[in-house]
């Protein structure tokens, strides 16, 4: 086995179902391993002989959860980047061929390149959760389907079995709604996350517990970083004496969808926010502009209540 180097470097690991191919630069080395017990040892003692700067992970739907959590518990500086970013380096790189090995490559030129910030790893009870929440969402969505074909069905046996979906359905969210409010009120940590949560006028169990699930760095980030995370900071677009407008971009979808129902709900119900609504409108700008303001707003004001472990005071 070879020696460490002493420069800095940097490994990019593209999972797949059975087989982990693995890239180290800049020594260009590359190996693959069984994504199985074996071959995450084996790649769990390669990485810390060689002593990386960064290991990166595509976060590819589930695969690659298992490996992150062997990586991260054997104390390397790992981080799970969404694939997307990856993909817009690599065309940015003119590298458009794509295998295994491929990817592994670019995965860690992105990096040694771009080094994103080594994040902690969800430990099961986050991960089951995360689960919990995400089928709720697609369990709503399914049921407004549903209720959407059945306005355009004229056949009575159609509609009958369009009536029975949503019913099961409708049994499932309120099964999934109980699991999350048992899970939520089991732990002592998200109790008391929830209930600063809900504290804040505006801010319901549901908005609550997707930000416990898939906002887990709130508190832990200033105003800036937790803005840009979930999607509410606007997006700078000049060129030269051209200032362009100003718009959000990117982020935690499910996150920014929660806060934008919320925030409907806070211009009418909570007294900071609706001041803040209607200073910007008073200002002359249009209306969707100052309700993404306030949903910016009430981030930071859900950011800084859950720092300082603080409930919401009404003035």
């Amino acid at each position: 086995m070879e020696q460490p180097s002493s420069s800095p470097s940097f490994v990019g690991i593209d999972v797949s179902k059975d087989r982990l191919d693995v890239h180290i630069l800049p020594a260009g080395q590359a190996f693959a391993v069984a994504c199985n017990g074996e071959g995450l040892d084996q790649l769990v003692a390669e990485l810390r002989m060689r002593a990386p700067s960064l290991i990166v992970l595509e976060a590819t739907g589930g695969f690659e959860v298992t490996v992150a959590a062997v990586l991260a518990g054997a104390s390397l500086p790992l981080a799970v980047d969404n694939p997307r970013q990856i993909r817009d380096f690599a065309r940015a790189t003119g590298r458009l061929a794509k295998t295994d090995a491929l990817d592994a490559q670019i995965i860690a030129l992105f990096a040694e390149r771009i080094r994103p910030e080594p994040r902690p790893i969800a430990d099961a009870e986050s991960l089951a959760l995360g689960e919990l929440v995400a089928r709720r969402r697609q369990v709503v969505e399914m049921i407004g389907m549903e209720a959407n074909r059945l306005r355009q069905t004229r056949n009575p046996r159609v509609r009958h079995t369009i009536e029975a979906t949503r019913k099961t359905l409708e049994a499932q969210l309120v099964e999934l709604d109980k699991d999350i409010d048992d899970t939520v009120r089991g732990s002592p940590v998200w109790r008391a996350a929830d209930d600063l949560l809900t504290s804040v006028p505006g801010i319901g169990g549901i908005t609550a517990r997707t930000l416990i699930a898939d906002l887990p760095e709130l508190g832990r980030l200033d105003r800036r970083r937790i803005a840009a995370l979930v999607g509410v900071a606007p997006v700078n677009r000049d060129s030269g004496q051209m200032r362009g407008y100003r718009a959000i971009a990117g982020g935690r979808t499910a996150v920014r969808n929660a806060l934008y129902m919320a925030t409907l709900s806070a211009v009418r119900w909570n007294p900071v926010i609706k001041a803040h609504y209607t200073r910007i409108v008073a200002a002359g700008r249009p209306k969707k502009v100052a309700l993404v303001a306030c949903m910016r707003h009430l981030l930071n004001i859900l950011n800084a209540i859950i720092r300082t472990a603080s409930p919401w005071k009404t003035a």
